[in-house]
């Protein structure tokens, strides 16, 4: 039998070891001048306590001169390693005494020292205790989370918090620090008005640049470039046509010159040709253009593009997409491929990847309407699909359904969505592989759960002007 009231002894004679000031053997420097602090330790219980202080220990063991080891750690702030240090030999963590953002360090501490069960235990006391913090410095959390692939619950925290409450993240008062990639995946997810997001994006816009005034009609040339270099990756996923006539003309207007002029054109000419009526409007069908591929058609390009603004295919098209080839797969029997395309395509949005199928007239692909990344994460969005071709006829399309592990970010992998529609290499071949994961249904033509790659191509699409 095992009793607990016991452990608290040891706790507090383990803390006398550590404030004796007799007995200590290592020396340990933290912080960065001019601000450093030395604390005393002792080898052994930080060898068995810390991996990562364990790995310091292994070289620079201690000299037979009676040298004391001295370690060095520049990246903990000094009253951050105190409260780790006592955690360390006491086993004891008292955050109702801390502020949240020592907590916060203190988990950044924790996870560098290798503590891996404090870190589950401090990601709940924040998740469970401070709710409302965490929405209000969701900029914080969001980056310090994704920051580390070891604070998982944190990571899923912030997901299901932007998929199902988007808004509080807008409302927040610490909107305007969000980071620009929290805001384009808030973009795709919001659920208020697109009236409301072209606001708050151009009030975040305005929050990165103080110097330019609030009134767009005082702005010069400069001014206007500066405010279109810092917004135009969050533009292209806005859904202007949602506005009314008259939003566009009081709101986006006064701004036209931060977006580009294809758009801007193609959306005056919308406005100025429709008597506009969001719940009842008519569009004229737009014709789709050449398309530069070795694998689809034209008649291809017109149903992705009715699948991409969720139409049905007996739907006339209501927008124009230009397939620009972004990279052709080079087909050369190595790993070189895949770090060609990353090489290439990454940081690239709205992307649609087209897979030959070897020996078979077969295509499969997807569409990516975010950032395609290298960092062995999942992109978030609720607009990707994957789909399949089958002798240029029958097709079959799926639509993601869970949001959070819409893309699969793999330096490992080729363009790849979900585990449903993956690239990797077999040896000198590149294999695909399908199953029904985080898409609605699977997209495979036969019964086989993988094929081999002939090549693939991905295109970057831009809305055109016809």
């Amino acid at each position: 039998m095992v009793d607990n009231k016991l452990l608290p002894k040891l706790s507090q004679n383990l803390l006398e070891i550590l404030d004796d000031e007799e007995y200590y053997d290592i020396i340990i420097e933290v912080g960065n001048d001019p601000y450093v602090k030395i604390f005393h330790a002792h080898m052994n219980i930080l060898n068995y306590r810390s991996p990562y202080l364990r790995r310091i220990l292994s070289t620079n063991k201690k000299k037979n001169d009676g040298t004391l080891t001295n370690i060095k750690l520049p990246n903990i702030l000094p009253e951050i390693f105190q409260i780790v240090l006592r955690y360390i030999y006491g086993g004891k963590l008292s955050l109702e005494e801390y502020d949240i953002s020592d907590i916060i360090k203190i988990l950044v501490a924790a996870n560098e020292l290798g503590l891996q069960e404090l870190i589950p235990y401090l990601e709940s006391f924040l998740i469970e205790n401070k709710k409302n913090w965490i929405e209000q410095n969701i900029n914080l959390i969001y980056q310090t989370s994704f920051g580390n692939n070891s604070f998982l619950k944190l990571q899923k925290y912030c997901t299901n918090l932007i998929i199902k409450e988007p808004n509080k993240i807008f409302n927040s008062s610490n909107f305007s620090l969000i980071p620009e990639k929290l805001l384009i995946t808030l973009i795709q997810n919001h659920k208020m008005s697109e009236i409301q997001v072209w606001e708050h994006v151009i009030k975040w816009g305005h929050a990165q640049n103080p110097e330019l005034s609030s009134d767009p009609t005082s702005f010069s040339k400069d001014d206007f470039n500066t405010l279109k270099n810092t917004l135009q990756k969050c533009i292209p996923f806005i859904k202007f046509r949602r506005l009314t006539s008259k939003e566009f003309l009081k709101k986006v207007k006064p701004y036209k010159k931060i977006l580009p002029k294809e758009l801007y054109d193609d959306l005056l000419e919308y406005f100025l040709d429709n008597d506009y009526d969001p719940n009842n409007r008519t569009i004229k069908e737009i014709k789709s253009k050449n398309i530069d591929s070795k694998i689809i058609t034209n008649k291809h390009v017109e149903i992705i593009s009715k699948w991409i603004d969720r139409l049905e295919i007996n739907d006339k098209l209501t927008s124009s997409y230009e397939f620009k080839l972004l990279y052709r797969d080079c087909n050369d029997g190595s790993w070189n491929r895949l770090k060609k395309f990353h090489e290439v395509c990454d940081n690239h949005s709205q992307t649609v990847t087209i897979f030959k199928v070897k020996d078979r007239n077969e295509i499969l692909g997807g569409y990516n309407p975010i950032e395609w990344k290298s960092d062995i994460s999942y992109g978030i969005t609720k607009d990707s699909f994957i789909f399949s071709f089958n002798n240029d006829e029958n097709y079959i399309l799926s639509r993601v359904m869970d949001e959070t592990k819409a893309i699969n970010n793999n330096n490992f992998y080729g363009p790849s969505f979900g585990l449903d529609l993956k690239l990797q290499l077999l040896f000198s071949d590149g294999k695909i592989s399908c199953d029904k994961n985080h898409y609605e249904k699977p997209i495979k033509v036969n019964n086989d759960d993988s094929f081999i790659l002939d090549f693939f191509e991905v295109f970057q699409l831009c809305k055109t002007d016809d």
